[in-house]
């Protein structure tokens, strides 16, 4: 596979902002720290269950100091739909104590001393520092390490390599949301299955060997009656039986 040059990779995000000029993250959040708990809350969940689970949530608590009072069982509670929410809840109180302890109960907008943090990883830090501080960081999860490595724009056999290939590769103008540009082809194009080729816009570029030639038909679904199980509706009930020698009109 060959590898891209810097302007195949400069033409590459072109595309990618021209479909889509102004790319956000689909996490919904208040500020910062709302922003920190729902990137550390999304850990193997999806974005959409996230938001389902903190839209009440958020409403009410907003800082460190008002999780600390909800507390741990309520947490839990309240994101009971997310997975492992139960150590997820237990993360978020701990980190909340050490913002307020270490950080005035505020976020840092540092890499190591996010990383510190109780449930929070590298990519956790890189989404916090690029979405709320303006970084140029580059998150790497599974979309971003799939896409990466199936178009050939920054092969890696890990997050760490991937991230430091796209670090390299990306151009400057583009490396703010080349982030988000990445995750949203992946999530919706460059799927995991079978991507969406005939749909791609930087599909002559990627060097995927085996594109997809159609897009996948979609079976059609079972109509379900809303009716009453076990009556019909009349339109589809049979005529009744006349008694033997009644009268016809």
């Amino acid at each position: 596979m060959s590898a891209f040059s810097k302007a195949e990779a400069a033409e590459f995000f072109a595309r990618l902002k021209k479909q889509n000029p102004h790319p956000r993250t689909e996490l919904h959040y208040v500020n910062p720290y709302t922003l920190l708990v729902a990137v550390a809350l999304s850990a193997q969940a999806t974005d959409k269950g996230v938001n389902k689970a903190t839209a009440d949530l958020f409403s009410r608590v907003k800082t460190p100091e008002a999780m600390v009072t909800l507390g741990e069982k309520r947490l839990a509670q309240a994101i009971r739909t997310i997975g492992l929410y139960r150590g997820k809840a237990k993360n978020v109180i701990a980190l909340s104590k050490i913002l307020i302890a270490r950080h005035g109960g505020k976020v840092p907008d540092d890499r190591d001393a996010l990383q510190a943090l109780p449930g929070v990883g590298r990519k956790t830090a890189n989404v916090v520092l690029n979405v709320a501080f303006g970084h140029r960081t580059i998150a790497v999860d599974t979309h971003i390490f799939r896409v990466s490595n199936r178009t050939g724009l920054a092969p890696g056999k890990t997050v760490l390599k991937v991230e430091e290939e796209l670090e390299k590769i990306v151009p400057e103008q583009y490396a703010l949301h080349a982030h988000h540009w990445l995750i949203l082809h992946g999530r919706y194009t460059c799927i995991a299955r079978k991507p969406l080729c005939p749909v791609c816009v930087v599909r002559d570029l990627c060097r995927y060997p085996d594109k997809t030639k159609e897009l996948p038909v979609e079976k059609p679904r079972l109509r379900v009656s809303s009716r009453t199980p076990g009556r019909q509706g009349s339109q589809d009930r049979p005529p009744p039986r006349r008694a033997a020698g009644s009268r016809h009109d």
